[in-house]
């Protein structure tokens, strides 16, 4: 791509806030802005907002919708929601506008919701596909655009590569077809969504209780952010409706406010995200915090350990998940015949040898929780939709149940809530019981670690360091490596993807770039008969990773 012509081009054919960016730009930021088209594949497109060719706007996302209606074609229908974040609700009506210039019906949530609630919405309705307007945790500088099939599952690889064939045939200026969004809404090409379908998602969230007639004290105390997102509504509802009425919402994070004023990076992954939401923990002296991303599809957590409190991974959360819904169905007699759990193969391998121990088969898929959505998938397919006991993925994504196909945040914070509530009635800490697993298990550490390659270098780059790492290693940090699993040809049934596990005589490590952002990541698994061990071993082989990653 000429970067120059095609930003001339831009000034001559955009308005507004676009043309006002265009006009401030250096030479550099041109360059960074046009040398490419912002990718399309199976999450969509992510990106930084701004003007541009390599960022979202408006007029990038009436490209990728066109593309999308191509492929699809009149007649068909499209479920459309939004999170909280800038642009995010304009770009959903840019969309809503072009897909039904092209004939293609339109039902989009009347407020803001969360990433499931599209999944959900676009299975109920019977729609052709779904897009969410969502950069997820990312900082408040994104936002993305995501697809989903007629399933209410990720769009495959296949079909994100028949949708970019036909974006990339589209002239940006020429090519989309554009309607007014209030015309639309007043032809009926555009129709929000009944409250009642929100109430039946929350309906489908309290039925994966496990409880099964038993009895627990729901009067615990907890904490609740949103992270200035979408989850305040269906959080507190399902939790309430419930009978979980003792919450506290962090204040400054309860509005959604897609700058983020108290959580530049709105990840519950990390602690900064959690600091705000632990004050009011200690302040209040809640039993249990929770916290949902701004697209409320993951959910972190701390409890009180002692006279403070702990932030619990998203891979400890699975495991104690797993292990309490295992047992609650094996106590009541509730376990299907033929049960399935299935994980990403970057998240803690220890989750395999807990769902052994009560009979469950493990699936490993690739990371993304579309996988997960696809087994469940084919598991409907084949008549046993019922056999699916739940999916998680370390990165706190989590789902108990197969009326959506995506990761859930709300069921994940309902789920956690029960978990929670039935321990404490009988007096267990989930330390406590984490404690016990790896008493029965084996203790287990897993870690991410995340490595940056910006602008239009770090492509290239990120290439060089996975080719590093596919040629023939012996050890890492230190540690033998047993058996290797290169998942570029293809493996186990699982689409190609550049994706390498090492296995190593304590554990393994993940390396891959990720799907949405100019990152490489690795995940590091190790076994040990202490924490203490772990660690050292964990640091020897992060430290080589690090000196790779240079």
């Amino acid at each position: 791509m000429n970067y120059r012509k095609e930003y001339e081009r831009w000034l001559e054919n955009t308005s507004g806030e676009v043309l006002d960016e265009l006009k401030t730009m250096d030479e550099a930021a041109i360059e960074d802005a046009f040398y490419q088209e912002l990718a399309f594949g199976t999450g969509g497109m992510r990106g930084t907002m701004g003007a541009g060719t390599n960022r979202l706007n408006p007029y990038v996302v009436a490209k990728a919708s066109q593309g999308v209606a191509n492929y699809l074609g009149a007649g068909a229908s499209v479920v459309i929601g939004y999170d909280s974040r800038i642009h995010s609700e304009e770009f959903a009506k840019v969309s809503a506008g072009v897909f039904a210039a092209n004939r293609i019906c339109v039902y989009i949530w009347p407020a803001l919701s969360p990433v499931p609630t599209v999944s959900y919405a676009t299975r109920v309705l019977h729609a052709s596909a779904g897009v969410m307007i969502t950069a997820s945790h990312n900082p408040s500088s994104d936002n993305g655009y995501k697809v989903y099939g007629s399933d209410g599952c990720q769009i495959t690889t296949e079909t994100a590569a028949k949708i970019l064939s036909r974006i990339d045939k589209l002239d940006i200026f020429a090519d989309v077809r554009t309607s007014d969004y209030e015309a639309g809404i007043r032809s009926g090409m555009i129709r929000y969504i009944e409250p009642a379908v929100l109430t039946s998602f929350i309906e489908e969230v309290k039925n994966q209780s496990v409880l099964f007639g038993d009895e627990i004290d729901k009067d615990v105390a907890i904490v609740y952010s949103p992270l200035n997102g979408t989850g305040l509504i269906p959080v507190t509802r399902a939790l309430s409706e419930s009978g979980f009425t003792h919450i506290t919402v962090v204040e400054e994070q309860r509005q959604p406010d897609g700058h983020f004023p108290t959580c530049p990076y709105p990840n519950p992954e990390i602690r900064e995200a959690m600091e705000l939401g632990l004050e009011y923990c200690r302040r209040t002296g809640a039993d249990l915090l929770l916290a949902t991303d701004p697209d409320c599809d993951r959910c972190g957590i701390a409890v009180r350990n002692g006279e403070d409190y702990e932030l619990l991974s998203g891979n400890e959360v699975g495991l104690l998940l797993l292990d309490y819904i295992c047992s609650r169905r094996v106590k009541h007699g509730r376990m299907p015949d033929h049960p399935v759990f299935v994980k990403t193969i970057v998240t803690m391998d220890l989750a395999e040898k807990i769902a052994a121990y009560y009979g469950v088969e493990t699936i490993n898929v690739l990371t993304g929780f579309k996988f997960i959505g696809e087994v469940i998938g084919r598991l409907e397919a084949e008549g046993r939709e019922k056999d699916f006991i739940l999916g998680f993925e370390e990165s706190y994504g989590y789902l108990t149940g197969t009326y959506v196909r995506d990761k859930d945040g709300v069921n994940a914070a309902y789920m956690i809530c029960e978990m929670f509530a039935y321990y404490k009635t009988r007096g267990i800490s989930l330390p406590d019981k984490l404690s016990e697993i790896y008493a029965r298990f084996g203790y287990c550490m897993n870690t991410l670690h995340s490595y940056k390659f910006p602008g239009s270098t770090g492509m290239t780059k990120m290439q060089e360091i996975m080719a590093g790492f596919h040629q023939d290693l012996e050890t890492i940090g230190g540690r033998k490596i047993t058996g290797t699993e290169d998942y570029l040809p293809g493996l186990n049934g699982l689409p190609k993807s550049d994706v390498l596990k090492f296995y190593t005589d304590c554990g393994s490590v993940v390396v891959r770039p990720s799907g949405t952002e100019p990152k490489l990541k690795a995940y590091i698994s190790v076994t040990a008969a202490d924490k203490a061990e772990a660690k050292k071993r964990e640091a020897a082989i992060a430290a080589e990773l690090e000196r790779r990653m240079r």
